[in-house]
């Protein structure tokens, strides 16, 4: 593909497809797509092209479907207002009268007719020698909230358009205006204590809640609890869950389990000398060994399991029960019991298994009786979680991760939702010079649209039973995803374009179904419309002390916005304390992720960094306690800083609070170093006596009953 004009015919059909050209990366230079990953990205996107010689044909083809599709499949009404849906439709056939129906959630029903001649035409185009019109029908404006089916009737067939009927504005706490709430951070699989088996489980997330509930907080935030692949293939990731519609079995707490009193197998592994010794031997590990660990719960648990199902118990009812409710679980139990029975991932499974269709010869009834089980107490101990949590604010923040584990259950069952052969990521920024592949499958965006949404409304509402607040990761992914083909580097991606307000249509309804408070993480690279749309939602942006002092190493730091969470820091940036004394940048040099001169550059801005946060906490009221400035002293000034801001919740990442230097996550090393693994230096019971903790805490709480501690710069 040489010619001018060649390259303006790939590009209109790229944009047909809703594939961006072109885009402007973080230092404001625009970056033009090569032709070799247009074609790519199109091709997966069902485009019939196999060369370019085919983009004429594919274009004309493109035109031609796009006109053939009378209804958009998905539209949206605002506080249930939508005045018209706009038809397309053969011009010789624009005057024919109209029929349809309308069908609430509710199960009600209306009938609704139109003139052809009274419809006014709104434009018309011709595609391969057959003229087409567009007209505007008019819709109810009294929708419910909910999801809405329409069917239109026309001459040879019906189509069908859900209408989401959403509030503009997601839930936000309206009825607490005045309270501005704090909490904490930390990793589940960080979190330990003197009762675990050397790794945290929920009823010890549960003590957390408690604590900082008694310490004022309203918040505990961790990461992603969804289920991952700790055997083979192994990915103790929390970003790559096996699906988002289940939970990790590995944080069960298996002693609140109702079969354990009478269950003797379970009693007598749990007493047996080999059992304790390895809890022995897995408490003093400094990381959290997955493998074994999941091997030892595991053990008990089956034995559990083996016991529910031999009585008709109790137990047993409410299981199945509340099989009955989730059946997406049973699904999921038998993959995973599946997934067990065969070497290799369900990509490589004989046909029909490959393409989702299980019977019970395809797996162990144990293995599946195992996955329900555990579901089944995993869904027991969260609920009684998030209602202890909801007593003193929002509660619970869970994770919500942008993608899933390319060999999951998710993939699998909802195939043709998801882009294979390619990956999400992002293009190179100064961090990252070769960019990002983040190994997950991109959902299609079209196909998304054509099945209602119905994969993405069911993954929130997994979440939403049970947080009062939720972490979207990657929340630019509701306007576009980079995307990277297969074989490509992540500086060949491109971006394709979603329909971001049916995202945040969905998100809406359902955030005030919950009654949940949504924060979108939006750092990096972020198009103009995202943050304004996240206002116009009332999506709570993320504003993190370290991201805004890397935009400009010079500057004071911008006051904290309202309808924000603010941190120090996240999980994918080093703890405060490395921050300050740059040790983060000796690691990256020592992981090949900078050079030499890179880090030289990156230690000198660390320096002016340093000042300007200094400066910027002096300034608003928050004098450092000790000269020269040490990092204990600034660490508090700083969360001061923030807990007197207008930020609708202030995160204290309880690892700072101790000066941890050792990061979770280090973005982009993978093998090279332990992400996800490294336990907090110190376990709940200690931790929760530390002077350093106890007193920086009681200041965040009491500034944030205080009220806003400063305006226009300055302490009142």
């Amino acid at each position: 593909m040489t010619t001018q004009s060649a390259i303006f015919e790939l590009q209109r059909l790229a944009r047909r497809y809703g594939v961006q050209t072109a885009y402007y990366n973080m230092d404001h230079c625009r970056q033009q797509a090569s032709a070799a990953s247009l074609l790519a990205v199109l091709n997966l996107l069902g485009a019939p092209i196999a060369s370019p010689r085919d983009v004429p044909a594919a274009l004309r083809e493109r035109e031609r479907e796009l006109w053939q599709q009378p209804l958009e499949p998905v539209a949206v009404a605002w506080e249930g207002d939508l005045l018209q849906l706009q038809v397309k439709l053969p011009a010789d056939r624009a005057d024919a009268s109209l029929s349809g129906y309308l069908i609430l959630d509710t199960g009600e029903t209306r009938t609704l007719n139109w003139q052809g001649p009274d419809l006014p035409v709104l434009g018309a185009t011709e595609v391969d020698g057959t003229r087409y019109v567009t007209k505007p029908i008019s819709i109810p404006t009294d929708l419910p909230q909910g999801y809405h089916r329409f069917t239109l009737d026309l001459p040879g067939k019906t189509v069908e358009t859900l209408l989401i009927s959403a509030p503009v504005r997601a839930h936000n706490y309206q009825e607490q205006a005045e309270k501005r709430f704090w909490g904490v951070f930390l990793p589940l699989y960080s979190l330990h204590t003197e009762r675990s088996w050397g790794v945290g489980d929920l009823s010890e997330l549960e003590r957390l809640v408690e604590w900082t509930a008694e310490m004022g907080g309203g918040v505990v935030a961790t990461l992603p609890v969804l289920p991952t692949f700790l055997d083979n293939p192994y990915d103790p990731s929390p970003y790559a869950p096996v699906s988002r519609l289940a939970w990790n079995e590995f944080y069960v707490d298996v002693s609140r389990a109702p079969e354990l009193d009478k269950c003797a197998a379970a009693q007598a592994l749990l007493s047996s000398s080999s059992f304790l010794e390895e809890v022995e031997r897995l408490r003093s590990l400094p990381l959290v060994d997955y493998r074994r660990q999941m091997v030892l719960k595991r053990e008990i648990l089956e034995e559990l399991s083996r016991c529910c199902f031999a009585t008709n118990s109790q137990s047993l009812e409410l299981l199945r029960r509340f099989t009955r409710g989730h059946p997406e679980i049973e699904d999921y139990a038998r993959f995973r019991a599946a997934y067990e029975s065969r070497p290799g991932p369900w990509h490589s499974w004989p046909q029909p298994l490959r393409e989702g269709v299980l019977t019970e010869h395809d797996y162990d009834e144990d293995i599946q009786r195992y996955y329900l089980y555990t579901q089944w107490l995993l869904h027991r101990q969260i609920e009684s979680l998030s209602e202890k949590a909801q007593k003193s604010g929002p509660g619970i923040c869970l994770d919500y991760p942008l993608g899933v584990h390319p060999s999951g259950y998710d993939v699998w069952r909802y195939q043709d939702m998801f882009i294979h052969k390619a990956s999400v990521g992002a293009p190179p920024d100064p961090v990252f010079k070769c960019g990002q592949n983040w190994s997950s499958p991109p959902v299609h965006p079209e196909k998304l649209r054509q099945r209602g949404y119905d994969y993405y409304i069911a993954c929130l509402r997994h979440h939403l039973r049970h947080a009062g607040m939720l972490r979207l990761d990657h929340v630019m992914g509701f306007h576009r995803l980079f995307i990277i083909p297969d074989g490509m580097e992540p500086s060949q991606g491109v971006y394709v374009r979603y329909h971001p307000e049916e995202f945040y249509a969905i998100l809406s309804l359902e955030s005030h179904r919950g009654r949940a408070l949504i924060v979108g993480e939006d750092l990096g690279t972020v198009p103009r419309e995202v943050r304004p749309a996240m206002r116009q939602h009332s999506i709570h942006r993320s504003y993190v002390v370290q991201y805004e002092l890397c935009s400009d190493p010079r500057k004071q730091l911008p006051a904290v916005p309202p309808d924000t969470v603010a941190s120090l820091n996240t999980h994918d940036m080093p703890p405060f304390a490395a921050f300050w004394q740059g040790f983060d940048i000796k690691q990256r040099l020592d992981l090949d992720l900078v050079d030499k001169a890179g880090a030289r550059v990156e230690a000198e801005n660390r320096e002016a960094m340093k000042d300007a946060l200094i400066t910027t906490v002096a300034s608003r009221g928050w004098p450092i306690e000790n000269t020269p400035a040490d990092q204990q002293s600034v660490l508090k000034a700083a969360l001061s800083l923030l807990s007197a801001s207008r930020a609708t919740v202030v995160l204290v990442n309880l690892e700072d609070l101790w000066l941890e230097t050792e990061p979770q996550n280090v973005p982009g090393t993978q093998a090279k170093h332990p992400n996800w693994h490294r336990k907090a230096q110190y376990g709940f019971e200690a931790f929760c006596q530390l002077p350093a903790v106890i007193d920086v805490l009681r200041e965040v709480n009491r500034i944030r009953r205080q009220g806003v501690g400063y305006e226009a710069g300055k302490r009142k």
